[in-house]
């Protein structure tokens, strides 16, 4: 049987000397080549255009100003195919920090909703029109005053089916989404949680009335899901799917949504993210009696470890198969080029 190779772009972290800087940013040059030269139905980047802080004399914009967008938004529409983009923490939520130009967070969330997502096509030579999410509203700039919003389109968050499986994208993220941090924002945070939540039902619904076989969800944050390794990812009970590492907790409730959507659909369902930068498959997720959700799988896609050079700027392929029983099947693809 044919398969339909539909690709997945690594998350491409900027951190590092300005010497590093330089070389990822042509390290990202040589991944595009390399997916261009592949016959790919469409790319998606999980979030985070650069690293959580800037570097000074940095040659490449390393902070949140203007020119960081529109870099990212010229590696976007080079993609041969349709390329679909989910914002990360270090391209927002983490733009207050003194060290990427201390900007209001929301405001550069709502330029990037301008930029990238103003309307419903995807970027790249050969877009994909998407379906948008139009209500419920989430918080967007008011101004800069503390507890000010205006009520804007949760844009960013994105749907589309091919071939009977659904893939759709949340706005979830690092710094414990938006509660912690330099400057923590409880009421964004819990209004754009409420808008995820209910795309996300939105989502399955839609799968369960298109007689869809599989679901991919993407997202940048990796929330956590049991208590193995506080090195990438916030510790929590497994079972409660409460965090017991004393951080501020802002994926409790997403993940009770997750989980609750995912065994009621019964079918296979991938969540993808990047945010701990460490490639890896797994089936992290258990119900609240502690059983395995065998048909969930999480995916972490690749991520610019400066320390290792530009030998983890690679993507992640993945073959689907609406037929088989898992449906998705993932391959690793190390670009040669950034081997060097």
């Amino acid at each position: 049987m044919r398969r339909l190779l539909v690709p997945f772009l690594m998350v491409l972290v900027l951190a590092g000397a300005a010497a590093g800087i330089a070389a990822a940013v042509g390290a990202d040059q040589n991944l595009i080549a390399d997916m261009n030269d592949q016959e790919l139905q469409f790319i998606v980047h999980d979030g985070d255009l650069k690293a959580g802080s800037g570097t000074p004399g940095s040659v490449t914009p390393t902070t949140c100003s203007p020119a960081l967008y529109q870099q990212a938004l010229g590696f976007f529409n080079a993609y041969r195919r349709a390329s679909i983009f989910t914002p990360g923490d270090n391209d927002w939520t983490d733009c207050d920090r003194a060290s990427n130009g201390g900007y209001n967070s929301l405001e550069r969330l709502d330029y990037e909703r301008q930029l990238f997502f103003s309307t419903d096509l995807s970027q790249g030579q050969h877009p994909l029109q998407l379906e948008v999410q139009q209500t419920p509203s989430c918080p967007g700039f008011g101004g800069g005053a503390p507890g000010v919003y205006t009520q804007v389109r949760c844009s960013e968050n994105r749907r589309w089916e091919l071939h009977n499986v659904m893939y759709a994208t949340f706005n979830v993220q690092g710094s414990c989404n938006n509660l912690c941090d330099t400057n923590p924002d409880p009421a964004e945070e819990q209004g754009r949680t409420t808008a995820d939540i209910a795309w996300l039902q939105q989502t399955f619904a839609a799968a369960k009335a298109n007689h869809d076989v599989a679901v991919m969800l993407i997202g940048q944050a990796d929330p956590g899901w049991d208590k193995s390794d506080a090195t990438r990812g916030p510790l929590r009970d497994p079972k409660t799917l409460v965090e017991t590492d004393g951080a501020p907790d802002g994926f409790h409730d997403w993940l009770v949504a997750v989980r609750a959507a995912t065994i009621d659909f019964g079918l296979p369902v991938a969540y993808v993210n990047g945010d701990s930068h460490y490639f890896r498959i797994d089936k992290p997720l258990q119900d609240a009696s502690g059983r395995r959700v065998e048909n969930f799988t999480r995916v972490e896609t690749f991520g610019d470890n400066q320390g290792n050079g530009n030998q983890d700027v690679n993507w992640l392929k993945v073959l689907v198969d609406p037929e088989s029983r898992d449906v998705f099947a993932f391959e690793p693809q190390i670009v040669p080029a950034n081997q060097q």
